[in-house]
């Protein structure tokens, strides 16, 4: 268990850090006064998640992502369609918002009007990545062998170099798609030209809008380790931005309307990294660890 009262190089503090803090939320309640599309009706009262503003994402929402884990069998496990699928719901998607799938296999493979392999590439490695649980590993060079890693709980991956690292990173595939999934970017542009006017459309209309917000202004203000700190019952750990409430819808919402079973795989908890590993990863100028130096801590 973390200190509550520790600081790290991804959490700033003083006056400098409070005016970027106000400066953010600026941005979240400009984002949300002058946004024209109405978010899911059916979101919950604000939950007590430990997580805090920006990192807890809009009110309401908080509880549609996923919870710590209350034991190791829950570590890295997935959804499951009827979950995916109740989640969707809360946040105002449906299976008939999805791409067809014919669809999905042309913007999987760079297809369809417009189709780009590089950007497809992308998409894939950012869906490997998220769903990274139970059956579903990522395989990574890891002291000259390819080693499997399964770590979405604890917001965590191994990139192909064998580095361990938040999906928000900078490095990884998952923080670059950001340029893809702009409005006007490739993946909307692909839509539009590809006749999933309808799925763009309940992007935008669902949670996604307003979580996107806080997303943003959460990995504005988390250094290169990319990772939150969740403080409940006195208690302060740490995970990876992945599985902050607002990042984690995002991305459910973004997989969901790709492919519903894809999202079915994302992880239904998050798990505390320990702590000799988020303090490495802080403690990291590029938010990066040797995996090999650190992977018997997640045996």
């Amino acid at each position: 268990m973390r200190s509550t009262g520790s600081a790290s190089p991804g959490h700033r503090h003083g006056p400098a850090a409070r005016r970027g803090a106000v400066s953010i939320l600026a941005l979240i309640g400009a984002c949300l006064l002058f946004s024209t599309v109405t978010p899911a009706a059916h979101s919950d009262p604000v939950a007590d998640t430990g997580f805090a503003i920006p990192f807890s994402g809009a009110p309401g929402y908080e509880s549609v992502a996923p919870a710590r884990i209350t034991g190791p069998e829950q570590l890295n496990q997935p959804l499951g369609q009827d979950l995916a699928e109740t989640i969707a719901g809360r946040i105002g998607l449906g299976s008939g918002d999805a791409l067809t799938e014919q669809q999905y296999r042309d913007l999987s493979t760079g297809g369809g009007t417009g189709g780009d392999r590089g950007a497809a590439e992308v998409i894939g490695a950012c869906v490997e990545i998220l769903t990274n649980t139970v059956g579903r590993p990522v395989y990574s060079q890891v002291n000259g062998q390819s080693t499997p890693s399964v770590l979405a709980s604890y917001g965590l991956y191994v990139n192909p170099d064998g580095l361990l690292e938040s999906p928000a990173n900078a490095d990884a595939p998952t923080r670059q798609v950001n340029t893809l999934i702009a409005p006007g970017g490739y993946i909307g542009t692909w839509l539009r030209n590809n006749g999933a006017v309808h799925t763009l459309a309940a992007l935008y209309r669902s949670a996604y809008t307003v979580q996107a917000a806080f997303g943003f202004a959460a990995q504005q203000i988390s250094g290169s380790a990319q990772l939150v700190t969740n403080t409940k019952g006195g208690v302060s750990s740490e995970v990876g931005m992945s599985m902050a409430p607002p990042l984690w819808i995002v991305n459910f919402a973004l997989i969901y309307v790709l492919n519903p079973a894809l999202a079915a795989a994302m992880p239904a908890s998050w798990a505390p990294i320990p702590p000799p590993v988020a303090d490495a990863i802080e403690a990291s100028p590029t938010g990066q660890v040797a995996f090999g130096d650190y992977a018997s801590y997640f045996s």
